[in-house]
């Protein structure tokens, strides 16, 4: 490839990357500090870009190197921040996952595949009340809170502003069509939490308990009406026109990873859980491509519960119910 033509392909790339509402000039001339006419030069590959504007349009955009100049390399870039509990990170992590929702919506064609090991984040999000317990139970747990040792769990002393950030995340989710992929075990991590706080008595009250199992059952009867329906719609709400497609699968062979993937049309992004509640990031095409496929050929191993197959659905969902009420003791 010529030295020129490498150079408008490189900016075609980060064209092709960038939410459509974005001037691919007004980026590159904010990021490399250069005027609008500057910046139109080297996107038309009228003046070479130096090795030290390559390293800054890169690393912003998230580009690998590797990958675009086709070189043959194991590596993959991913990126992503760590939640911890220093300077309100758990606030910056719920802001992070925000964006990353909404930058997934900012496409005119979308579709996102989740591997649920868990009810899918985003689906937790919708229930005021799960916000609440998860939010504690990850920063005193998980991130170890050192403002939260020895606290209990009430829902009298909540965040605010997590309960707001969740409900969010939950709203720009339903925007966005989906595919989810559930195992019968999905439920089992949430249930472990609870049961785990429980026997360690770290609830304020039984009634704590209790209103929790309550509400988590109310979150599956929605997302089971969801799948009936095969649209997304709030869960104190019904659908509205236009609603976007919900696509339930349930996997008896494996149980999955919260691993998410992005089909935004101009490209593919994977998200990779790690440390409970953190995520990685990439958009490198060998790596999407090859998840892709990865998401296909699991959704044909899979049974579809939603749209149709109501015996399988209801079957599925009442397994998951039982599973509640005997944890909860219902």
């Amino acid at each position: 490839m010529e030295p020129q033509n490498a150079q408008v392909s490189f900016f075609h790339h980060i064209k092709n990357s960038l939410p459509p509402h974005l001037s691919l000039v007004d980026e590159v001339a904010d990021l490399l500090k250069i005027s609008n006419d500057s910046a139109y030069r080297r996107i038309r590959g009228e003046k070479p870009i130096t090795l030290e504007e390559i390293e800054k349009l890169a690393t912003h955009f998230k580009i690998s190197l590797d990958q675009f100049l086709h070189l043959q390399s194991d590596s993959f870039l991913f990126t992503g921040k760590l939640a911890n509990a220093t300077d309100h990170a758990f606030d910056k992590w719920l802001d992070a996952t925000l964006q990353q929702v909404a930058f997934m919506n900012s496409f005119p064609q979308k579709h996102v595949y989740y591997l649920a090991k868990d009810i899918p984040l985003m689906q937790q999000f919708q229930v005021p009340e799960l916000i609440a317990f998860k939010s504690f139970f990850w920063r005193k747990s998980i991130l170890h809170y050192e403002d939260l040792r020895g606290q209990k769990f009430s829902f009298q002393n909540i965040d605010p502003r997590h309960i707001e950030l969740g409900k969010k995340i939950a709203a720009v989710y339903e925007q966005i069509p989906s595919t989810e992929i559930w195992n019968i075990e999905s439920i089992n991590t949430t249930i472990r939490q609870i049961e785990f706080y429980r026997d360690a008595k770290s609830f304020e009250s039984e009634e704590d308990v209790a209103k929790l199992y309550k509400t988590l059952i109310k979150l599956i009867d929605h997302i089971e009406r969801q799948a009936d329906l095969g649209v997304k719609f709030s869960i104190e709400g019904t659908p509205k026109p236009g609603a976007v497609n919900f696509n339930l699968y349930n996997n008896e062979l494996i149980l999955g990873d919260n691993s998410v993937l992005a089909d935004l049309g101009t490209m593919k992004v994977v998200y990779l859980n790690h440390s409970v509640i953190n995520f990685i990031g990439t958009r490198d095409e060998r790596f999407t491509t090859y998840m892709y496929d990865a998401f296909q050929n699991l959704i044909k191993k899979s049974t579809q519960l939603s749209h149709a197959g109501e015996r399988e659905r209801m079957r599925f969902f009442n397994r998951i119910r039982d599973k509640m009420k005997l944890a909860a003791r219902l």
